[in-house]
């Protein structure tokens, strides 16, 4: 089994120690965010967890703890866009960030440590231009901490549109993601950065961009030296090349406030979520009621078999298929 944690918060900013507490136990509770008293038991054993997959903004409340993850193995997707705090007021100043990614990388290597560089949006701001600009500048201070980096570009769901309303944005033209890629995959190929694609339709490989797997089997196989059995994950849009996983998170409950998410649906609605926060409870920012089901869920490792050398050197050289 893989977890992702998480698509829906950023668990590694604001619950970290939820998450720490949740491993030490043995389990957590997630509920079906289609079925509201629907809840699943989720079993955490390092014998059924074959990867963790992190996702955030800012991972500095979990870095000082994640000998507590000893027994497993993990890596995360770490976002830093070039957006202000009139896009995204939870977060604190990039350098601290880009500091902060830097420190992660020494720590747990840079394989494991991936740049999202996602959602790219157009305002009178954030042009074209400037993107490449910032781009430019952010590799400069990865160069050496990091393999990769991910892009994609916006989807505007309604309430995105809602959120970014005072934001200036102006449409994004094909023509507006050619530039974009060919800027991006120029300067990520001076600082030997392999690029790839989050969920996109737009085929950039005359760039030398993938379509990538952000819960990437191929990388799995990798830092865990075996083949993994799993299939791509039918929960996704079909753009999405991911593993299949489990989903830990709750939606409503970040508190990085950023315009462009789509897992929140207004704030008023994730202050009131993150007052139910208890690091004690199996259930991120929720309680089990009268109405609702527990019910255990049917997890099992995906590990098959051991990667050969042959299949090693190619997950290591970047040219796996």
């Amino acid at each position: 089994m893989i977890l992702s944690v998480s698509r829906r918060t950023d668990i590694p900013n604001y619950y970290a120690e939820w998450f720490f507490r949740r491993i030490e136990e043995g389990f957590l509770y997630v509920r079906n965010p289609m079925n509201a008293h629907q809840v699943s038991r989720i079993d955490l054993s390092p014998d059924i967890v074959d990867c963790i997959v992190f996702w955030t903004k800012n991972p500095a409340n979990m870095m000082a703890h994640l000998e507590r993850l000893r027994d497993y193995l993990y890596y995360f997707q770490f976002t830093l866009t070039p957006y202000g705090k009139e896009t995204e007021p939870g977060l604190p100043d990039k350098k601290e960030l880009l500091s902060t990614f830097r420190k992660l990388s020494e720590k747990i290597g840079k394989e494991k440590v991936i740049w999202r560089y996602d959602p790219i949006f157009l305002s009178e701001k954030y042009t074209v231009e400037h993107h490449l600009e910032a781009f430019g500048e952010m590799a400069d201070a990865l160069a050496g901490y990091t393999e990769r980096v991910v892009i994609s570009f916006i989807d505007l769901y309604a309430k995105t549109k809602r959120n970014m309303a005072g934001l200036s944005m102006r449409e994004m033209t094909e023509e507006d993601m050619l530039s974009l890629a060919a800027g991006i995959a120029k300067t990520a190929s001076e600082h030997q950065l392999f690029v790839e694609t989050c969920a996109e339709q737009i085929t950039l490989q005359n760039f030398g961009i993938r379509h990538g797997s952000c819960i990437d089997k191929n990388l799995i196989e990798r830092l865990a030296g075996c083949t993994l059995a799993g299939a791509k994950d039918k929960n996704q849009r079909k753009e999405c090349g991911c593993l299949e996983s489990v989903e830990v998170g709750t939606y409503h409950t970040c508190l990085n406030g950023c315009k462009y998410c789509y897992a929140n649906f207004q704030d008023a609605k994730v202050r009131e979520n993150a007052k139910l926060y208890n690091v004690d409870f199996p259930l991120l920012c929720g309680s089990i009621g009268p109405e609702d089901k527990i019910t255990v869920r049917k997890v099992k490792t995906l590990r098959d078999g051991q990667l050969s050398l042959f299949d090693q050197t190619k997950r290591e050289n970047g040219t796996e298929s």
